[in-house]
């Protein structure tokens, strides 16, 4: 039953309106809502309603990701599985590695995500980093 909510739960999210998502962020969190695309915004919810229903993420987890605590942030590793997005000039980027630890984005295999990230901003970019896996490091 809790498992029918929630799939419910996440398919309206796919058919509200930016206001509609910023009231439902705000009465679900209590916190101002995020500067983000309807995208993300979807996305974001999406996480909180089921972080609510299923727990969220384990204490070890939000200090490698919040970078505080006991354990210091450092680069996670590419696990079969993992899906990364990431939002820049507007449009919602996804990458996903395969089985095999192979990364795809935008229809294509790719060597890296540093490969990956220079594509997509025209720059050169620690993948890990443009990806969130990591800090920026600050320029010399």
């Amino acid at each position: 039953m809790i498992v029918a909510r929630l799939d419910h739960a996440l398919q309206e999210i796919a058919h509200m309106s930016r206001a509609e998502i910023q009231e439902r962020w705000a009465k679900l969190t209590g916190r101002p809502v995020p500067r983000l695309s309807v995208a993300m915004l979807r996305l974001a919810l999406g996480y909180e309603i089921q972080a609510r229903a299923k727990g969220g993420l384990s204490r070890t987890t939000r200090q490698q990701l919040g970078g505080s605590g006991d354990v210091p942030p450092r680069a996670m590793p590419l696990a079969p599985g993992l899906r990364l997005v990431r939002e820049w000039q507007g449009k919602v980027h996804v990458v996903t590695v395969d089985d095999a630890g192979a990364i795809h984005w935008n229809g294509q295999c790719w060597k890296s995500l540093s490969e990956v990230a220079r594509t997509i901003t025209g720059t050169r970019w620690s993948g890990p980093a443009f990806f969130g896996l990591k800090p920026r490091k600050a320029a010399a």
